[in-house]
């Protein structure tokens, strides 16, 4: 069956009878009861499992075999809860600095030394991530791409904000970079700004990035059955870029909205 057929047979977002935004009540009786938690989470360096997760990044990345994944892919929630599905303590600028932190260093040792991360914010917290990669990673660039849904949330009167930050780091000087694949289809050939990235912002779902940047990442970085993570599954974008391009996937979610919408796009992948 193709996406296009399946993305018609189960819309998304359409029904305003749904319990939960985009999910019928077919939807939460299969995907409800398939849950798994972070804390049921066991993988040894022989015996991997794909799939999704709800808990928090730092016990699930911890719950992962050292040496054991090829890619990281992070795009960090910029103003976090302190506890899962907890929408009234927010964390100060001090305790999401730790935060980041951790989630960061288990993300180093699961890594191979052939790995690498590619982490995905915006200007705001560009110059913090910067410092805390350069605590143990080896630091090879900053990529900056046209975000055309920057603008809405910048501060108006001022300079427009249409640019976000890809910080791309490795965890040895050995790693691999597949040159036949960067600039394929664009103008962009090794360059790290990608000014031909056209984010159209009603395109994709909220706390997405567009498939064109991922799909690069994806294929610069990674081969086939290559195990990928997503620290931050959100709607599952991520992960349903990996699973299309052949990849394995590892993702975790606090939201169980999210994750929910997450298995659901991935499973239809």
């Amino acid at each position: 069956m193709s996406d296009q057929h399946k993305d018609s047979a189960n819309p998304l977002f359409f029904n305003p009878l749904e319990p939960y935004v985009g999910l019928s009540i077919s939807d939460l009786n299969r995907y409800l009861p398939a849950i798994q938690k972070v804390e049921d989470l066991q993988m040894t360096a022989d015996k991997k499992n794909e799939g999704l997760f709800y808990g928090d990044a730092v016990i699930g990345l911890g719950k992962l075999p050292d040496d054991s994944m090829d890619l990281i892919i992070a795009d960090p929630p910029k103003n976090p809860w302190r506890g899962i599905d907890d929408k009234g303590q927010s964390m100060t600028l001090q305790e999401y600095y730790q935060w980041n932190s951790q989630w960061l260093k288990e993300s180093w040792r699961i890594l191979r030394p052939t790995g690498m991360i590619y982490l995905i914010c915006d200007w705001r917290y560009s110059g913090m991530y910067q410092s805390l990669l350069n605590n143990q990673f080896k630091l090879q660039t900053r990529i900056t791409w046209r975000n055309e849904k920057a603008a809405k949330i910048g501060k108006e009167g001022t300079w427009e904000n249409t640019m976000s930050d890809i910080w791309f780091a490795t965890k040895s000087n050995d790693f691999m970079f597949d040159n036949h694949t960067v600039g394929e289809g664009t103008k962009t050939d090794r360059s790290n700004f990608w000014s031909d990235i056209q984010s159209d912002i009603t395109s994709y779902l909220e706390g997405d990035r567009p498939d064109s940047i991922l799909r690069r990442i994806i294929k610069t970085s990674s081969f086939k059955l290559n195990w990928v993570v997503d620290p931050f599954a959100r709607s599952g974008g991520i992960g349903v870029a990996v699973k299309r391009m052949g990849r394995r996937f590892i993702g975790f979610e606090t939201n169980k909205d999210q994750l929910l919408m997450a298995m659901k796009r991935i499973d239809q992948s």
